[in-house]
C-alpha cells in the first residue's frame, strides 16, 4: 500500500539556518506516528514543513502522491490535512462556538457546519458545557482541546499535532493523549510531535527519532524498536 504521506530528502530550515538536513519519512493511512527527540532538533520543523509554513530548500513533499512542497498553508488544508501549532494558539476574544467556526472557515455550507461542531462537541463534552464561554476563560487543556478540536471542524485525513502535552499538568496530559488515541482509532492518520517521548511511545505504532535535523530512527514500534530507541534517545543499553 502507498504511503498516504512522504517527505523525501527534505532539506529546510530559516533564512540560512539549515534545520532539516535530507529527511525521510513515510506515514501509512491510519498511522499515529510519533516525532521524538532533543530540543532543536527538528521536530517542529519537520511539521512546518509539511503544512507550507517554513521554506523547503530541497527535496519533496508528497501527499497521496502529489507533490505539495511549498503550498501555502490555505492549500495544503484544503487538501485534507489540519494542523495544530504548539502553544494552544486559539481565538482568546472568541467563544469556543466562534473559534470553532473559524476552523470550518473553507465551508460555505451552514448546515454542515453545525453538524460538523455537534460532532466536536460529541467528543469533547466540556467544550459543549462551555461553547458560549470565550476561550481566554478555559484552562489550559480546555484550550488545548479547543485547539485540536477547531482542527477536526473539516475532518483532516492527517492530522498534525506539534507538543499538544506543552504545560498541562499529568492528568490533562492523559486526557489529551486518550483522545488522540480516539482520533487515530476513528480513521485519522496523526503525526504527533512530542517532548514527552514516554507517553508518545506509549500510543504510536511507529516512532521517528530525529537529532540535530537528521533522522536517527524511523520504524514501526515493536520490542526490537523500542530498544534501539532507548539506546538512541535515552542513552540506555
Amino acid at each position: 500500500m502507498k504511503p498516504i504521506l512522504s517527505l523525501k530528502a527534505i532539506e529546510a530550515g530559516y533564512g540560512k539556518l539549515q534545520i532539516l538536513k535530507g529527511i525521510n519519512l513515510e506515514v501509512g493511512k491510519g498511522d499515529l506516528v510519533a516525532i521524538i527527540g532533543p530540543n532543536g532538533s527538528g521536530k517542529s520543523t519537520a511539521l512546518k514543513s509539511i503544512f507550507g509554513l517554513v521554506s523547503v530548500w530541497s527535496g519533496k513533499v508528497l501527499f497521496k502522491g502529489t507533490d505539495i512542497t511549498g503550498k501555502t498553508p490555505d492549500k495544503v488544508v484544503r487538501m485534507g490535512i489540519s494542523y495544530v501549532p504548539q502553544g494552544r494558539m486559539v481565538f482568546q476574544k472568541m467563544s469556543v462556538e466562534e473559534n470553532l467556526e473559524m476552523g470550518a472557515y473553507i465551508l460555505d455550507d451552514k448546515k454542515l457546519i453545525k453538524e460538523r461542531m455537534e460532532k466536536v462537541f460529541e467528543f469533547f463534552p466540556i467544550l459543549s458545557e462551555r461553547r458560549k464561554q470565550r476561550a481566554t476563560f478555559l484552562s489550559g487543556g480546555q484550550q488545548q482541546m479547543l485547539s485540536i478540536a477547531r482542527a477536526l471542524m473539516l475532518e483532516p485525513e492527517v492530522l498534525l499535532l506539534d507538543e499538544p502535552s506543552l504545560g498541562l499538568d499529568p492528568k490533562m496530559m492523559a486526557d489529551i493523549f486518550e483522545k488522540i488515541k480516539e482520533i487515530n482509532k476513528a480513521g485519522t492518520t496523526v503525526i504527533l510531535v512530542e517532548q514527552n517521548a514516554k507517553m508518545a511511545l506509549e500510543i504510536a505504532n511507529k516512532i521517528c527519532v530525529l537529532q540535530t535535523g537528521e533522522i536517527a530512527f524511523s520504524g514501526k514500534k515493536n520490542s526490537s524498536t523500542l530498544k534501539t530507541i532507548e539506546k538512541i534517545y535515552f542513552g540506555r543499553n
